[in-house]
C-alpha cells in the first residue's frame, strides 16, 4: 500500500494514495463483473458460459488495464509479484480487492439469478486430484500469457493482449470445465463456493492456482532474463 519515508514533499502521500485507490477500485470492478458473469451464466445454465466468461474478462482488461494492469485474479497478481511488476504491499491490496469483489458478486448472483440446471460440482478422490492438476495447468497458462502479452517489453502498447487473455480462459473452460469447473482464479473459486457452484473442498484450488502464479512468474523470468 502507499507508504512514504523521510522528508517527502507535501502532498506526495495524497497523490500516491489516490493512485492506489484507483488501482484497487479498478481491480474490484473488473473482478466483480468477471465473477458475476461466471455465476450468472453457469447458474443460469447457459451453453455459452465459456464464451461469456472469456469475453467478460477481455472487455474488463481493455477497460481497466491501463489503470491497474487488469489482473482481476489473485494468481495473476502473484505472477506479477514474482515477475517483479508490482511490490508486495500493492499485491496484498489487489488480493483484498479481488476476494471482496468475488464475494460481493456471488451474493448479487444469489439474489438475482434463479438457479437453472447447474448443480454443485462433485469433488472427491481421483476427481479432486484431477481437478487440482487441471487448475494448476490452466492457471499457469493464463498467468504465463498475461505476463508475456501484457508486461513484456517486446509487446509494448499492443492491441491484442485482452483477446489473448480472454481466449486463454475460454479455451481452459471448454477443455477442462467438466473436470474442475474451469475456475483458474482464486476469486472465482471463492465466489463459486458462496454461490454453491463449487463445494467448499474446492478451496484447495487456491493452492494450485497460487502455485501456478509463482511458476508462471519464475518461467517468465527464466525465459526473459533481460526483461526487468
Amino acid at each position: 500500500m502507499a507508504t512514504t519515508f523521510g522528508a517527502a514533499p507535501y502532498g506526495t502521500t495524497r497523490v500516491v494514495d489516490h493512485v492506489t485507490t484507483r488501482k484497487l477500485g479498478t481491480e474490484l470492478i473488473g473482478t466483480f463483473f468477471l465473477v458475476f458473469t461466471v455465476g450468472a451464466s453457469v447458474r443460469g445454465g447457459s451453453t455459452l458460459a465459456p464464451l461469456a466468461i472469456g469475453a467478460a474478462l477481455m472487455v474488463m482488461i481493455y477497460a481497466g488495464g491501463h489503470i491497474s494492469g487488469g489482473h482481476y485474479n489473485p494468481a495473476v497478481t502473484m505472477a506479477a509479484l514474482v515477475r517483479g511488476r508490482i511490490g508486495g504491499g500493492e499485491a496484498v491490496g489487489y488480493w483484498v480487492s479481488q476476494f471482496v469483489a468475488g464475494v460481493l458478486a456471488a451474493l448479487v448472483v444469489r439474489a438475482v439469478v434463479a438457479p437453472g440446471s447447474a448443480t454443485t460440482l462433485a469433488l472427491s478422490g481421483h476427481a479432486l486430484v484431477a481437478a487440482f492438476v487441471v487448475e494448476l495447468l490452466f492457471t499457469f497458462a493464463l498467468a504465463y500469457v498475461v505476463l508475456n502479452v501484457a508486461t513484456s517489453k517486446d509487446h509494448p502498447d499492443n492491441s491484442f493482449y485482452g483477446l489473448a487473455i480472454g481466449f486463454t480462459v475460454m479455451v481452459g473452460a471448454v477443455a477442462v470445465g467438466g473436470i474442475s469447473g474451469g475456475a483458474f482464479n482464486p476469486a472465482v473459486v471463492l465466489g463459486g463456493a458462496v454461490m454453491g457452484l463449487f463445494p467448499w473442498t474446492a478451496l484447495i484450488y487456491l493452492v494450485a492456482e497460487l502455485l501456478a502464479g509463482v511458476a508462471a512468474g519464475l518461467a517468465f523470468r527464466a525465459l526473459n532474463p533481460d526483461d526487468k
